[in-house]
């Protein structure tokens, strides 16, 4: 699929918002990715799926871990096209961690997947989790890369969509000094000084 189709998609399910928002690394964007938005229409999530699961196919996976509650939708429906087991990391005591029982073996070839990276924040995390069982991870899948190919996860790195969006820190953002009000429309609740509604 071309990146204007892609983009065109996620226009068309207004899962590609633009205004001033608080991204889950802390940053500002004028450009947020809502791919929830988008996962809700199966179709789409098999699309995306079917490119990240091809990518990998020939990677010996046996098993497909995703960063909650981001990449779940995604990383289910890629574990199913590839016929792997799916499992899933939470935020706990403020790092990605396997719980509800899941675990890892040493050894085992491991595939994450995300629907967006900007900093790869959580990916790093589910890769540190999944190394301490001594598991081995193969590749890192996404929906979107926002950072166009910046981040170096240590392993090959697959997007159905790369784009470099802009980003900055509070402190020199644009945005805020022309007053123009913030929203933080991820799932993880932060609190920053001075959000506004």
């Amino acid at each position: 699929m071309e990146k204007t189709e892609i983009i065109e998609i996620f226009k068309k399910t207004e899962a590609l918002l633009e205004g001033h928002f608080l991204l889950t690394s802390g940053k500002h964007s004028n450009k947020y990715f809502q791919c929830a938005k988008v996962l809700q229409y199966p179709k789409y999530n098999f699309l995306f799926g079917q490119l990240i699961s091809e990518h990998f196919k020939n990677s010996n996976i046996n098993t497909v871990v995703s960063p909650a509650i981001g990449g779940i939708v995604a990383g289910q429906e890629v574990a199913r096209q590839l016929d792997k087991r799916f499992i899933f990391t939470e935020r706990e005591g403020g790092k990605m961690t396997l719980r509800r029982g899941f675990t890892v073996a040493k050894g085992e070839k491991i595939l994450i997947v995300e629907d967006v990276v900007t900093t790869g924040g959580s990916v790093f995390e589910v890769i540190e989790e999944v190394k301490s069982f001594g598991a081995e991870v193969m590749g890192v899948g996404a929906i979107v890369d926002r950072s166009n190919g910046a981040v170096d996860f240590g392993v090959p790195f697959y997007s159905a969509l790369a784009l470099k969006v802009q980003t900055y820190e509070p402190e020199e953002c644009p945005l805020c000094k022309a007053n123009v009000p913030i929203v933080k429309p991820g799932s993880r609740k932060m609190s920053p000084p001075s959000l506004e509604k």
